[in-house]
Parts: structure tokens; sequence; C-alpha cells
């Protein structure tokens, strides 16, 4: 267990009151299964990036490769040169070490510098580091902030990323890899200006579920078209007592319903006549009786004990809104109200922006799918989830597929993808088995994203890709590490504000709460703790959760919210931002 692991694992413990176990003894290094050290140690360290595996006080300064750091659009996200030469073993933002195979889900341990189970790498080989800040993300962002919501998910990224740096406490000389790696709100701020929203479309109203408005909704008409009757009883004329309409044989006139075609009679004064909700009212009327408020008079006439007031029950044309009245904005997601509302100001169609599709590529091949863990191998538990996940954030998932630690299977999907999103889990540090990166290296990608200073889940990456296959526009890949809850902190890091993006959604502000209990703080980086309510009114607090360590999932299964806890720490009655979950 590396030195970044056991610290994750004494702020988790401590949060929970519990006892902290003796770290088990690191694996040797020949319980591993598969591994190729040659290509391993033959990759070209001048083209690779050190990153949150690199030692904390590395002095080196490195070249920037051309795939990497060119995806931060300028003042997005502050970045450095990578660092070079940190001693194997170190790991300066590690939760998990970098995290890239999970002890919870990947099965191989906690990472160091890159390694295997907190074996040195060979040579000190350095990983991943930061995006420069003077680039911007892909090809098909020539403008800053052309998307629907761009303008405001810039501006209040910015000043949630000033807010969090009040937190910060100043880096120690020569800790230039921390200084590679974005702040939290950096790095949700980069993902959210990553992309435009995707293309709109016109769909009927029966496709639009779930989809985000392209256009503004205007009213098509008045609401309601005519005058109604917003009850069932007697459209009267005057203050009563009532005579029934009559037909000029002297007939009592038949009652009105909604959708007659017919021009409804004019009332005179003293006349009624029955009427159904929604129904036309007649010229003339001045009120509708209801049905239980009327009485008959010897069969002939009609009384009220409180006559109504004028008007009353009638809702008149143009209550709701007027032709050409604005009803809903651009970026508003369509839900089954916004379809009910469009059909009634007389939409066919609208106009919409699609769910971003998204692919998820589960790697390892320690990892089963199904049964009890078994000969060393374990369950893979972010298969199942992360799917799930990016459905609940907007995306419509195509495929989870499962490909184990195979780098030609890796490339081959990354490189065919038709998503606009791809999220991969685990692989995302240096090991002889983390494909993940030469794959970017290979295909020109361009890393927006390398680590951020998150606990946990620091290891996370974010990269657009460039177009392939003719495509117009390149896609985009989030690298969550394989531990489950750092994963999940990928997924509201990076996933989370690049899929609002593509879809033409806005950026939240994140709304506070006040902390029931002190919650342990990382030194130097922020926290994501899963969080239940408590109370209500002036009594409302979050309570942090046990089982909040990196691989742990039983916190975040039953919690309401994950806090967003400053470098540091908390203490009760402070009030802390919140990530909502997204159901």
């Amino acid at each position: 267990m590396s030195g970044s692991d056991e610290l994750d694992e004494a702020i988790a413990l401590a949060n929970s009151g519990r006892a902290r176990p003796t770290p088990p003894p690191a694996p040797r290094l020949k319980r591993i299964r598969r591994i190729r050290w040659d290509d391993w140690e033959n990759l070209d360290e001048d083209e690779f990036d050190p990153g949150p595996g690199e030692d904390e006080e590395g002095e080196g300064e490195g070249e920037q490769p051309a795939w990497a750091g060119q995806g931060a659009r300028s003042g997005t996200t502050p970045g450095q040169g990578p660092a070079r030469g940190g001693r194997p073993g170190d790991t300066p933002h590690g939760d998990q070490g970098t995290g890239g195979r999970n002890a919870g889900n990947r099965g191989k341990g906690d990472q160091d510098a890159g390694g295997r189970s907190g074996e040195a790498r060979p040579g000190g080989a350095p990983s991943p580091g930061a995006p420069s800040s003077d680039a911007h993300p892909a090809d098909s962002r020539a403008n800053a902030g052309t998307g629907t919501g761009g303008t405001a998910r810039r501006t209040a990224s910015r000043e949630s990323a000033s807010r969090e740096a009040r937190h910060t406490p100043p880096r120690q000389h020569g800790d230039r890899s921390r200084a590679s790696a974005a702040t939290w709100s950096e790095a949700v701020a980069t993902a959210a200006g990553a992309a435009d929203a995707l293309p709109s479309a016109t769909v009927p109203l029966d496709r639009a579920l779930g989809h985000t408005l392209a256009a503004a909704v205007t009213a098509l008409t008045d609401l309601p078209p005519f005058d109604t009757s917003a009850m069932d009883g007697w459209a009267v004329c005057g203050p009563g007592p009532w005579v029934p309409a009559r037909t000029a044989d002297g007939a009592e006139r038949p009652g009105l319903l909604a959708g007659d075609r017919s021009e409804p009679p004019q009332l005179a004064d003293g006349e009624a006549i029955r009427i159904a909700t929604g129904a036309r009212v007649p010229p003339g009327t001045s009120a509708v009786l209801r049905w239980e408020a009327a009485e008959r008079i010897g069969g002939a006439r009609l009384r009220s004990p409180s006559p109504p007031q004028a008007g009353a029950d009638i809702r008149p044309r143009g209550q709701e809104c007027r032709e050409g009245d604005a009803l809903l904005p651009p970026g508003r997601i369509v839900t089954p109200p916004v379809l009910g509302l469009a059909a009634a100001a007389g939409y066919d169609e609208l106009e919409i922006v699609p769910r971003p599709r998204a692919e998820v590529l589960v790697l390892g091949d320690e990892l089963l799918h199904s049964g009890l863990p078994r000969d060393g191998r374990i369950r893979d538990a972010l298969g199942p989830m992360v799917g799930p996940w990016l459905t609940a954030l907007g995306a419509e998932v195509v495929a989870t597929r499962l490909l184990g630690d195979d780098a030609e299977a890796l490339h081959e999907a990354v490189s065919g993808t038709t998503a606009d999103l791809i999220v991969t889990t685990g692989g995302t540090a240096r090991g002889p088995v983390d494909h993940l990166q030469p794959t970017l290296r290979r295909m020109d990608a361009r890393l927006l994203v390398r680590g951020v200073r998150v606990r946990p889940g620091h290891p996370m990456l974010l990269a657009a890709l460039r177009p392939q296959q003719g495509r117009r526009r390149g896609s985009h890949l989030v690298g969550l590490p394989g531990n489950p809850l750092a994963a999940l902190s990928g997924l509201v890091t990076l996933a989370a504000p690049l899929l609002r993006a593509l879809a033409g959604r806005a950026e939240p502000e994140l709304r506070k709460a006040t902390l029931g209990a002190e919650v342990s703080g990382h030194p130097r980086d922020t926290r994501l703790v899963p969080v239940r309510h408590e109370g209500s009114g002036i009594r409302a607090r979050i309570r942090p959760l046990r089982y909040a360590g990196p691989s742990m999932l039983r916190g975040v299964a039953s919690c309401d919210a994950l806090a967003v806890v400053p470098p540091g720490g908390a203490a009760p009655g402070e009030d802390v931002p919140l990530v909502e979950l997204p159901w």
C-alpha cells in the first residue's frame, strides 16, 4: 500500500470512528499475471507525460508532447509543464497510488508511481501530467461559449475555482507534478468548456422526451384559446334567480359539452344553461354556478344561497398565455410537463439537442462478470454501475463492452467508436498492462485533464479525440480510476459537466448545506464525501457517512449527495457545497 493510500484510508477510518487495520504486505511480483515488462520499458519517455504517479518533489523539466495539454481553453485550467525525475514509489496525489487499478474493483491493488501493488517502476518511469492553459480543447471548439449556456457555465466555474483556491494551501517549492494536476473546480470548468452542444434536430413530440430544448418554446395560440368553464354546473347571466334557457319551441336547451363545435347560444339576463368543465362559455355569461350550489325552485327556476361573483369559475381566454409569449427557454430538459405544455401551445414537433451517445469500456483481465470472487479474481463493480449512472446524467448509452487488458482491442474500440463520449474504467496509470495512455498517444489525442487534486479519484483524465472515419466532430474520452468510489468521483467531476455541455444544458450552481459533524480533510486536495440529510428547517444538517474509502460503495449507495470538502477539512456548522446525485 502506498503512502498516499495509507493517508486516504486513515482519513476514511477517522470519519468512521473505527480503528485502523494493519495494512497487508505488498504482493510480490511473481503474483502479477501476464506482465509485459518489455513493452512497457520500451515506451518513448520523451513522448509520455508524467502525472499523478510522479514524485511530487521531482525536479526535472521534461518536455510537453504534441498531444497533451492542448485542450483547455485559455484561462480555464492553469497548468504547468510536467515534472521529471521523481523517485519510483512516491505518489503525490494518490488516494489509490495512481488509481489505475482498483483494490476493490480491479483486484490488482493500488498503484505506486504507475506500477503494480506498490512495486517500484523499472527505471523510475514518469506518469501523466496536466494540460497547459493556452490551447482550446477540440477541433470543433472554434469559439468559446458558442454552446447553449456556455457563458454561464464558464462564469460559474471561474467563481467556483476562485472560491476553492482560497482554501488551497500554498504549494511547496519543487512540487511541480502536483502543480500540473488541476484543482477540482478547474477540472469541472475544463470539462464544462470542452465541447459545444451537439447539432440540433427537429423531432415529433413523442420522441422529444429527455432531450434538451435547442430553441425557445413560444405560444402558437392563446391559452386557453377561448373562455371556458372551470367547473360542471350552470352558465348564468345576472344575479339570479335564473330560468333555464329554452329553444323557440319552448324546450329546455341541451347542456354545453367540451368539444362542441356549434356556437353556444347568447344568454339573456336571468337565463342559465347547463355546462360541463372545459366547454365554451356562451356570450353573456356572468359566472358559472357550480352544480352543488344550485337549487331548483318549483322545478322551473334556479337559485343559489350564495350567488357567484362575476367571472367565478370561468377561465378567460389567454389566462395562461397569449400568442407569441415565451413559455420555455432553450436548455430546458424535455420532461412530461414540457411535452404537455408544448402540445397545448400548438406544437407537433420540437427542436432539440439530442442526448449524447456514450459507450463504456471495462478494462481488466482480473474482473469476473458473474458469480463470486474466486481464483484471485474479483467481481466487476463498475460495469453494472457506470452505464446507468451515465443514463441518469442524460446520456444515451449505446454499449458497455468488456475488453480486459488488451491494447489492440482498446485501440480498435476507441478509434472505431461512433459515440460522443467514451468512458473507460481503470487503466489510467502507467503500469505494464495499463494501455489507455499509450492508446491516446497513438491516436494523437489531446489530453485536457491529467489528474485532479481531489480524493478519491485523482488519477482521472479527460481527452479530446480527433474525428475518425469521416466524422465532422471528434469524441471525448473520460478515463475513470478503477476503485469504485474514485470512479464515481470521476463521473461527477468530468463526465457530468461534459455531458451537460454536449446536451446544451447550463452548468448548475452548487447549493450549500451545513455540516453536522467534522469531516477530516486532505492537506492539499479537495475531498468528495458521501453525506445524508438530517433534520429540517434551521436544524437541517448533512452528516458524513462511513465506508467512504476509495474502494468502497456502501457509503455512496445510501447517500443523498456528495459534500465538497476543501483542503484541510471542515468543522461542524460550516457550510460546504453539495454535488447532487442525478436521481
